[in-house]
């Protein structure tokens, strides 16, 4: 990081806590990110995409998983090094006729998202508690909302971590449906595509929801609160990191989108195992998409369905909340962080109820759940490229990184997934006029 006399300067791990980092971190924040990657929408998009095409859209899980590593590190390193959030770097360094349009796309990216999540998750429970849906969705939203106003930011990580754990259930699913051995390796090894609006939308919403916005913001912003948890509540004692830090930073996250990225294989496995040789191709209802656990459940599928849903609802949507609020906060110079109380912050937290209240009201214009879990996909295939392309050009910005821009490897992941991403988006717009 360059300090006020153009000087390379490098925080070393000799500040108090600094030794954080290691195993425990990797199975913590790297857990969390890659857990809240596999939020409703994302389990809606891989479930439909299995359902639909089903083993020939396998090969997308280890083809994204190389992007979703490069995109949350680039994140990760942006917010240790600056030691602010994204946006906060974005308005430093960008004028207001590029920040303006990016920042809405990206808030429009994350309410549509929490707001799809949210009533996915009123779907799966509606399952079992006989209450209409909105009545569940704005009782779900009031809980989360209550965690993030009234915990800590210490009790809320800790929450997420647990509630990670409940996506492994999707693993035993697969693996006892006893799907073809052969298509699973020809869907895995060899690339399909079709040129079709129904498959290019798939494609994008997969795209769209495993290297979503949200991610990004919450990556740089959670690196800051990391910080500050550790007593560097001051921009210069924050600013820069050493090598040894930014190695065990993308050793979590390496750790992190594995996870996220094996979830994701084995629940469009599942569906495709399931519910595409039954015919089942167009998931309408949670109810639905649950049949995908019977082979692991029974009769109690639905159940588990519905806990893997309600898990990472509950992981997911505070995130994509508070990451609008971090965003939207730091462009308009409000104090923004968790470990603030709401009396120290009280723009902050009342911006995260407002964005909850306009995704709980989305819920009631009518829309299926389960479709529009897959229609936020797409949204954020839309949303994510222009932002993907600022962090990549701040992350090579020496003014902003001094000697920690990006490696020649790094740099050439991460244009191809600026590359991949753009293509794929427009290849959807393509494909409406086809």
């Amino acid at each position: 990081m360059l300090n006020e006399h153009g000087e390379s300067r490098e925080i070393q791990s000799s500040s108090p806590g600094s030794g954080r980092r290691g195993i425990g971190r990797a199975l913590g924040l790297g857990v969390v990110a890659g857990a809240a990657d596999d939020d409703c929408s994302a389990i809606g998009t891989y479930a439909s995409a299995g359902a639909q095409f089903g083993t020939s859209l396998l090969w997308t899980a280890p083809v994204t998983f190389p992007m979703m590593f490069a995109v949350v590190y680039l994140s990760s390193k942006l917010g240790q090094v600056s030691g602010k959030g994204l946006f906060h770097v974005i308005k430093e360094n960008y004028p207001n006729y590029i920040l303006w349009p990016t920042l809405i796309a990206v808030l429009l990216g994350n309410t549509i998202e929490a707001a799809a999540d949210l009533g996915g998750m009123a779907a799966a429970i509606g399952l079992f508690i006989p209450l209409p849906v909105p009545v569940i969705v704005i009782g779900v939203a009031a809980a989360i909302v209550a965690l993030q106003i009234l915990g800590s930011y210490e009790l809320i990580r800790n929450v997420f971590r647990w509630l990670a754990l409940v996506l492994f259930a999707y693993i035993g699913s697969a693996l006892l449906a006893k799907p073809d051995p052969w298509e699973v390796l020809r869907g895995t090894f060899v690339p399909t595509v079709q040129f079709s609006r129904d498959f290019l939308s798939i494609l994008v919403a997969i795209i769209g929801t495993s290297l979503s916005a949200y991610l990004y913001t919450w990556q740089s912003n959670v690196e800051v609160e990391e910080e500050i948890e550790q007593g560097r509540t001051k921009l210069s004692e924050r600013q820069g990191a050493s090598t040894q830090e930014l190695r065990q930073s993308r050793n979590d996250i390496l750790t992190g989108m594995l996870f996220s990225n094996i979830i994701m294989y084995f629940i469009m496995l599942s569906t495709a195992a399931t519910l595409h040789k039954a015919d089942q191709t167009n998931i309408e209802t949670a109810a639905q998409a649950a049949e995908a656990l019977r082979p692991i459940a029974g009769d109690a599928a639905g159940l588990l369905f519905a806990l893997g849903i309600i898990a990472v609802g509950f992981l997911a949507v505070p995130i994509m909340t508070t990451g609008a609020a971090y965003d939207l906060c730091q462009v308009l110079g409000w104090i923004s962080s968790l470990h603030a109380k709401p009396k120290d912050a009280p723009k902050f937290y009342a911006v995260i109820v407002a964005f909850t209240i306009i995704a709980v009201g989305l819920n009631f214009l009518g829309f299926n759940p389960m479709r529009a879990l897959v229609y936020s996909g797409i949204v954020q295939g839309f949303s994510t490229p222009p932002l993907l392309l600022f962090i990549l050009l701040m992350t090579n910005n020496r003014q902003i990184m001094g000697d920690k821009v990006n490696t020649l490897p790094l740099n050439i992941l991460s244009w191809i997934t600026v590359i991949a991403i753009f293509s794929a988006s427009v290849g959807l717009v393509a494909s409406w006029f086809i």
